[in-house]
């Protein structure tokens, strides 16, 4: 009898076998290491996304990525936002369309949490959706050190806008989410009060860093409370502002250390830490990145992002200058010694909506180079 040997298996690449690990956040099982970072897209009339946006986060978890970090949503206050092109997360109409986007994320095998956001001083008096409402910030300065346009937050603004993060959060749960993500990053409001460059009040939500602070764990807590205790509350902190790349929360890791610490207290599950350059040590005498002291520090998972997949940084590439393809070789030496537990692809999963299955399949030569075009569609 003739005996026919079978084929041998293809054997696994190194990315896939690395990036493929399961991880918890909390109650949530990722199925894999790739997040697709949250990248704002204006293409939600009356802040409501529709078909199309459903498609555009479907895509990608269909083609591996394992965690969608959705585009900021402003959370239910006047203040919040500066577009109505922006998605909201209040109102039964833009709950009932986010319902169904996270319907069709589940259905295509991939995991999702909304991004609430507030952008605080960002904002000026007549942008939409709500005109007539003021800019707030903690001390009604904005990230380049201009004053006027805005006002400094009352103790009954803090109080609304910490219900309007801890209702937005209920809500994602309800409607079928798997957490949430709290937008702490990049010159916003919850980053206007951590950061002294902005944050100049002499009462108890300003000062040092553990009083900057106290805002932002408030929201934590209040979001915590008013979701089960297994639902994943994600933070996404940066040290640069959207105005100032050189800006820096901390200069050394205790400092750093004195504004995660009262987070995660509160009830942060895991870190989003956003850099330009993931690639690049945060403080001196360490190769660790942002990612890497945060995990470090308060012994959560945390989420890498910065340039993944790109050889340059992202200014450049918003210039419209393109941003030609790297290895991520280094990235995965990264994860294998667990420096960081996940990583945000931003605009190379922009541009590719199969980045995720091209670089788990071992076809990073079909991987295409990132086209500031691709931000005028949500292909």
């Amino acid at each position: 009898m003739t005996v026919t040997a079978s084929p041998a298996s293809s054997p696994v690449s190194r990315a896939a076998e690395i990036l493929s690990r399961p991880v918890a956040l909390n109650g949530l099982t990722v199925p894999n290491r790739i997040v697709m970072a949250p990248m704002t897209r204006m293409f939600s009339p009356g802040g409501v996304p529709g078909e199309d946006v459903r498609s555009y986060y479907a895509r990608r978890a269909a083609a591996g990525v394992g965690l969608i970090v959705t585009e900021g949503t402003y959370v239910g206050h006047e203040s919040a936002g500066q577009s109505d092109r922006v998605p909201r997360f209040h109102g039964e109409e833009q709950l009932a369309g986010w319902a169904k986007v996270a319907e069709d994320v589940h259905a295509a095998g991939g995991t999702i949490v909304p991004q609430l956001w507030h952008i605080g001083m960002v904002r000026n008096q007549g942008d939409a959706p709500y005109p007539d409402a003021p800019a707030v910030g903690p001390s009604g300065i904005r990230v380049d050190g201009t004053e006027g346009g805005g006002k400094a937050m009352t103790r009954q603004d803090l109080d609304d806008v910490i219900g309007a993060f801890a209702a937005a959060a209920a809500d994602a749960e309800r409607i079928g989410f798997d957490g949430v993500e709290l937008h702490g990053a990049h010159g916003y409001l919850l980053d206007q009060f951590l950061w002294a460059g902005t944050n100049r009040r002499t009462d108890a939500y300003g000062g040092d860093a553990v009083a900057r602070t106290r805002f932002a764990a408030e929201i934590v807590a209040a979001v915590r409370e008013a979701v089960s205790p297994e639902f994943p509350v994600l933070f996404r902190y940066s040290q640069w502002k959207q105005e100032a790349y050189d800006a820096r929360l901390a200069e050394t890791p205790q400092e750093l250390e004195a504004i995660l610490a009262p987070l995660a207290a509160a009830g942060v599950d895991a870190f989003h830490a956003s850099t330009r350059r993931y690639w690049l040590p945060e403080f001196e005498d360490s190769d660790l990145n942002l990612a890497g002291w945060t995990k470090k520090l308060t012994g959560k998972p945390t989420i890498t992002v910065g340039s993944v997949g790109l050889d340059g940084d992202f200014i450049r590439a918003f210039a419209g200058q393109g941003a030609p393809l790297q290895g991520i070789d280094n990235l995965l030496d990264r994860l294998e010694r667990d420096e960081f537990d996940l990583v945000a692809v931003g605009r190379a999963l922009l541009q590719d909506p199969e980045w995720a299955a091209k670089v788990l399949g071992d076809r990073s030569e079909d991987l295409r180079p990132y086209d500031a075009a691709a931000l005028k569609t949500l292909s």
